[in-house]
């Protein structure tokens, strides 16, 4: 197996550069994760006590545990021997979790990942003044003391129609599930359409049917003059949706996505498809971190691990001038020059949501092609 590029790691560190370490085999795991704990973690005085809350069983422990995984991962390849991360399985009770990590003496969590558990956990966590650096994308849940890794949808909304934007197009239409994530998909497109000095022209919900997509699919295509429509939805999604929407009207629309696209390996294969931008993070660093999780783990882990990697580099970076034992540093999280990872370069805005640089694709025959990188520096 590969050596570890200390170098690397470091410069990582460092600055928002995101390059993967890699590691020598076998390595001893001192401060890896472990599935349950007991009451009365011995005393620690040379480690952060940092507690992992995600799944570890019920119906979302398969990503809890992926996610677990890649936090373990991430401590092999740091090698960092300042920080001990201990695992708390939240589909046994979120704040049931919380209490039982911060009784072992927990500075920081990393998690939850759902958001009706990171309701619950926060009532815990502020009482005793530990922050959480939640994988989940929900925005309402952000603040007082939560910050937010996971990709929330209106950053890609955003970019991709500031991209058709500066492509000449103006009037735009959305296709939207009717969802929390829809809702808030619609919003933003709103938004991002007037700044960028366009019009949303007419929109449509729908309910995850064939018959609601169908339908909502046949009434945006007849709506006349739409120059980009976005699919707020999943590539399977927008694979069934577009040919209607050709169908009905909409025959050289610009087809619009967002980072939900990017694990969608059909994209190309879809004639229809083709022409069609997205917006998300960069997919380079996560191939990379995923040779190494299967090459340790035998599987093939959920695309959403590498925020568990990712909360691992930012933890070993604010451990620079975080003396163990003391309250995390919340406002060093806010640093200007932001951080690095696997999914580039991201920084914390004033309601503690991670601001991600995110780089504009375009579904082609042969595969999919970058077209506007993402940013590589603030």
């Amino acid at each position: 197996m590969r050596l570890v590029a200390l170098a690397l790691f470091a410069s990582l560190l460092a600055a928002c550069q995101t390059m993967i370490p890699r590691s020598a085999a076998p390595v001893s795991t001192p401060t890896t994760t472990q599935p349950t704990v007991a009451p009365g973690l011995p005393v620690d005085t040379e480690r952060h006590r940092v507690a992992l809350l995600v799944p570890q069983t019920g119906p979302d422990a398969a990503v809890g545990t992926s996610i677990a995984d890649a936090v373990t991962l991430a401590l092999l390849d740091s090698r960092s021997d300042r920080v001990r991360i201990t695992t708390y399985d939240t589909g046994l009770g979120a704040a049931a979790a919380a209490q039982q990590a911060i009784a072992d003496g927990n500075k920081l969590i990393l998690g939850p990942l759902l958001a009706d558990d990171v309701r619950a956990v926060q009532p815990v966590a502020r009482a005793a003044n530990v922050p959480l650096i939640s994988f989940s994308n929900d925005s309402s849940v952000a603040g007082n003391g939560t910050y937010l890794l996971g990709f929330e949808p209106g950053q890609a909304v955003n970019r991709v129609v500031a991209h058709a934007r500066t492509a000449g197009l103006t009037r735009f239409g959305a296709l939207v599930p009717r969802s929390t994530y829809g809702e808030r998909a619609l919003a933003s497109m709103r938004d991002a359409a007037t700044a960028a000095g366009g019009t949303l022209v007419a929109f449509e919900p729908y309910d995850r049917s064939a018959s609601g997509l169908s339908g909502a699919a046949r009434r945006l295509g007849r709506t006349a003059g739409l120059e980009a429509i976005l699919i707020a939805d999943a590539g399977q999604t927008a694979i069934r949706a577009v040919p209607i929407l050709r169908e009905s009207g909409a025959a050289s629309a610009r087809i619009l996505g967002t980072e939900l696209w990017n694990t969608e390996a059909a994209l190309s294969g879809s004639a229809p498809m083709r022409g069609a931008w997205y917006a998300s993070v960069s997919d380079t660093l996560f191939g990379q971190m995923a040779t190494r999780y299967r090459e340790r783990y035998g599987r093939t882990p959920y695309r959403i691990a590498s925020l568990g990697y990712d909360a691992v580099l930012l933890t070993v970076r604010m451990t620079r001038d975080w003396r163990p034992g003391t309250v995390f540093p919340q406002n060093r999280l806010f640093a200007s020059d932001g951080f690095g990872g696997i999914d580039g370069i991201f920084r914390f805005d004033n309601r503690g949501i991670a601001i991600r640089a995110l780089e504009v694709s375009e579904v082609r025959a042969a595969g999919v092609t970058v077209i506007d990188p993402a940013p590589t520096q603030w």
